[in-house]
């Protein structure tokens, strides 16, 4: 796992596809939505590191993440599915946002993992070695590389300290429990691929015994719901544990309910050289953990992503597996507004739903959500969204995380009004979701600018002119004085006298006065057969006050929140008071 662009996909590839491309599979089996490679594989990948070494397991499951929030889906009964993991650095970018989200994650979670620095064959002047451990790799480059390598790498640890964490380089790690290893690759040439599969078995072997000793009680996460041609709606699954059969009856969570089905077929891909055969999967009748399996049965179409799934054994209690099976369900409902309002949120898995609801309800962003989906956004999503145009129109928006939107639902959203945001990053989600937010204010601020009343008392000083235009020098008491602000004279029952032209302020012409300012300023009559006259309706002795009402305090909450200070809502307090507003 790691930031977008660092380099994550390839570097599997990488690994599964040496042997590809000289035309030796080496027994490498693609699975779905995960990467099997066995210890043969391993074994010859790292003989040139140690010929020796002892290698207990039977291999390894790689699991290869679009992003940190993929990850939440790696999950059973609240713990991390994955037993190590390798978070993956950019060279060239060091720690991005993304990078600092998984390193919390995986720290919350509290999962063992390395570091792959990946890209070293960026660093300017690298010379490649196609394949070599890594410290066979630097010793083949110039003094000035390895100084930019070592500078680069000075760097990082830095960033890794301020996240609390140290860090070293693997072969030179002595506290490898309390430091975390750095394990440099490239990707691309391959250097220190050797290293990166052997440290990640080796300390997998000596720190994680118990973890990796196989129990026969099935821990099984549905990764994804895909529908496939001749199989219908089928589910990935990685079995971690356990045994599953052809014929067992399973109980996974559903949108709405759980569902109970008996599995039909386990299927896995074909060994890699075969891949490219599409459409077809070696049949299983059973299959042992662990492995990435596609699993058909009936029923499926509403199955959540992200969630267990329970073998049904002949003492089972069906009732508490199926209140089991939907807890995940329950807790992502809890998290939706009782009030009904808020905008609609659709993610690829029950995972990635979580990691979106958790950032929108941050103190930072608080967004409230009205509603949920799961899977491609169909014309059924558009309706539910609809619903807030009729209570709050702006909130009719799906936030589409990671998903992909049918041509109906965009059609149909489009006549309805229902704006749809699409991403695969949360952040770009929120960016496209605030920048519409601020164009909706903008449009707001344009329609009720004339009716907008910032709140302010004012102090006669002087006069300059008294009737058609009034214009009067004046000290700003309180709160904010600006253009087009009408005022009138409480002490005069209340009398309009005018709207504010215009403002100077040293004789230069000012959109607005603040609290303390001295100004001159010129009043024109709302209507011209009701002007009024300084010194026969209102005289220096008399307070202006701006002309609130209901309805502009209430387009100042909407539309002005960041203009008005605490001070700024006090006197609209204590002006509420005084025109009895309630």
């Amino acid at each position: 796992m790691g930031h977008v662009d660092a380099g994550k996909t390839k570097l599997l590839d990488c690994i599964r596809g040496t042997n590809v491309q000289e035309g030796e599979a080496g027994g490498i089996t693609q699975q779905i939505g995960a990467t099997y490679l066995p210890a043969e594989n391993i074994r010859e990948r790292t003989m040139e590191l140690r010929a020796d070494a002892q290698l207990n397991v039977p291999g390894v499951l790689v699991i290869d993440t679009p992003g940190h929030e993929s990850f939440t889906n790696l999950r059973s009964r609240g713990s991390s599915l994955c037993d190590i993991a390798i978070l993956v650095v950019d060279i060239t970018h060091r720690l991005q946002p993304q990078t600092i989200e998984s390193l919390n994650l995986l720290r919350m979670r509290n999962t063992e993992f390395i570091v792959a620095l990946n890209k070293v064959d960026r660093i300017s002047g690298w010379k490649k070695c196609k394949n070599a451990p890594f410290v066979k790799a630097i010793r083949q480059q110039t003094e000035d590389v390895k100084d930019l390598f070592n500078m680069k790498l000075a760097e990082i640890k830095t960033q890794f300290q301020d996240q609390g964490l140290n860090t070293e380089l693997y072969y030179k790690n002595k506290e490898k429990g309390e430091c975390l290893s750095i394990v440099p690759t490239s990707a691309i040439s391959g250097e220190g691929i050797p290293d990166l599969l052997l440290f990640l078995v080796q300390w997998a072997q000596k720190t994680m015994v118990e973890k990796l000793t196989y129990v026969d009680k099935v821990q099984c996460t549905v990764l994804e719901v895909k529908v496939i041609e001749g199989h219908g709606t089928t589910i990935d699954v990685v079995l971690v544990n356990g045994e599953l059969h052809e014929g067992d009856q399973i109980v996974v969570c559903g949108l709405q309910e759980p569902i109970v089905t008996t599995v039909r077929a386990l299927l896995t891909s074909h060994p890699m050289k075969e891949s490219r055969v599409k459409g077809t999967y070696l049949h299983h009748k059973k299959i042992k953990a662990a492995q990435s399996i596609k699993i058909t049965a009936q029923g499926l179409e509403h199955a959540v992503a992200g969630t267990c799934l329970h073998v049904v054994g002949p003492d089972d209690d069906m009732d508490a597996i199926k209140n089991s099976v939907m807890e995940d369900m329950e807790s992502v409902m809890s998290r939706i507004e009782k009030s009904g309002e808020g905008v609609y949120v659709q993610a690829s898995t029950l995972g990635s739903l979580e990691a979106l609801l958790e950032f929108l309800k941050s103190p930072a962003v608080r967004i409230p959500v009205s509603g949920i989906g799961i899977g491609p956004v169909h014309k059924k999503d558009i309706m539910k969204a609809g619903v807030m145009l009729e209570k709050k129109k702006e909130d009719a928006i799906i936030l589409a995380f990671d998903v992909k939107v049918t041509t109906e639902a965009r059609e149909l959203a489009d006549d309805m009004g229902v704006k749809i945001f699409c991403a695969d990053i949360i952040y770009h989600l929120f960016d496209l979701y605030k920048d519409y937010i601020e164009k909706i204010k903008e449009e707001k601020k344009k329609e009720s600018a004339d009716e907008v009343v910032f709140p302010c008392i004012l102090n006669i000083l002087r006069e300059f002119n008294k009737k058609d235009p009034i214009i009067l020098g004046v000290k700003v008491v309180d709160g904010i004085l600006k253009i087009g602000t009408p005022i009138c004279v409480p002490s005069r029952e209340f009398i309009d006298i005018g709207r504010i032209a215009s403002i100077e302020k040293n004789r230069n012409p000012v959109d607005y006065a603040e609290k303390g300012d001295e100004v001159a300023i010129k009043i024109v009559a709302s209507n011209r057969e009701e002007q009024k006259t300084f010194g026969r309706h209102f005289d220096k002795k008399d307070e202006l006050v701006s002309h609130i009402s209901r309805r502009s305090i209430d387009i100042l909450n909407e539309s002005y929140m960041n203009e008005m200070s605490k001070e700024k809502w006090d006197l609209i307090v204590v002006l509420k008071s005084l025109f009895k507003i309630f």
